[in-house]
């Protein structure tokens, strides 16, 4: 065979270093994720959407995040019972003390245990307890509260907290979401009762906090297709998301998120709900309807 007949010979790839098939892997996963959010941007036109702005409902509202209005949950509630909002991520008591709105099913925020960002913050026992100041941005906070004291027996009186700057001066005060993290990790003489680590003394059940309550009445399944898309890139991207937001330091955004927080709505979660319903019923907290989920 002459040279010039010669076949050709292969040309083998450079051999990759770890690192460097780190950094492919990566930039290819970014792709993807940009991919996925660009899908998601503008996707949910015309349909009006709140959210709470705490770190919690962070992975609930991937993609989606210039599109939402962020409010606290007592705000929320107020847009939806106005009909201002199509959909809220808002507190489930809201959905339990008002026969208007469907769950969507599927998705909650919750917790089987400690949930760090809802607690009672007490400096002198809880069996002394007679007077609670309260964040009133969540009501579904307080009904939890006023079960779990009134299944010890306890039925204090509850006050509006005027502003945290106060909140380390009360003997009893309750918190949630971001403001509560922000106590419990600054400088404090209280101690703390968990509440969703007290629910599940308890019950042995998970607590669901929020969920997306849907104005009943309105053709909604694009909607409710979205917002299942955007908490699937949520819970998909969450490493990125507990590594790239700023709140906090890293080792507790992977812990909370991670951890203590979860985002499924099932079985056990509504036996939860089913629960709460009871003991609601029980103590004179309502009336309060049987929810209704949509998928």
């Amino acid at each position: 065979m002459k040279p010039s007949d010669e076949m050709p010979k292969l040309r083998m790839a450079p051999v990759e270093t770890p690192e460097e098939l780190a950094h492919r892997t990566e930039r290819e996963q970014r792709a993807l994720e940009l991919q996925r959010e660009s899908k998601l941007e503008q996707s949910l036109a015309p349909f009006r959407v709140g959210s709470v702005g705490y770190l919690n409902a962070v992975p609930l509202t991937r993609g989606l995040e210039e599109e939402i209005v962020l409010a606290t949950p007592a705000k929320l509630a107020e847009l939806l019972q106005k009909d201002e909002l199509d959909a809220g991520l808002v507190s489930i008591t809201e959905v339990l003390f008002n026969n208007r709105y469907d769950i969507l099913d599927g998705i909650a925020i919750a917790s089987l245990g400690e949930v760090k960002s809802v607690f009672l913050a007490h400096r002198r026992p809880v069996e002394e307890i007679k007077e609670v100041f309260c964040d009133t941005a969540s009501l579904t906070s307080v009904n939890l509260l006023r079960v779990l004291l009134a299944e010890r027996g306890l039925h204090p009186e509850f006050a509006p907290l005027p502003d945290y700057a106060t909140a380390a001066q009360r003997d009893y005060v309750l918190l949630i979401g971001d403001p509560a993290i922000n106590f419990v990790r600054g400088p404090h003489e209280h101690e703390i009762l968990d509440l969703g680590a007290a629910w599940v003394e308890l019950t042995s059940l998970p607590f669901v906090y929020a969920v997306w309550a849907l104005r009943r009445g309105v053709e909604n399944a694009q909607l409710r297709r979205q917002l299942r898309e955007a908490r699937d890139f949520g819970l998909d991207t969450l490493d990125s998301i507990i590594r790239d937001r700023a709140e906090y330091d890293y080792d507790f955004r992977k812990d909370y998120l991670g951890w203590h927080i979860h985002y499924h709505l099932g079985a056990d979660e509504k036996r939860g709900v089913a629960k709460f319903v009871e003991l609601l019923r029980k103590h004179g907290l309502g009336p309060v309807y049987e929810p209704k989920f949509v998928v």
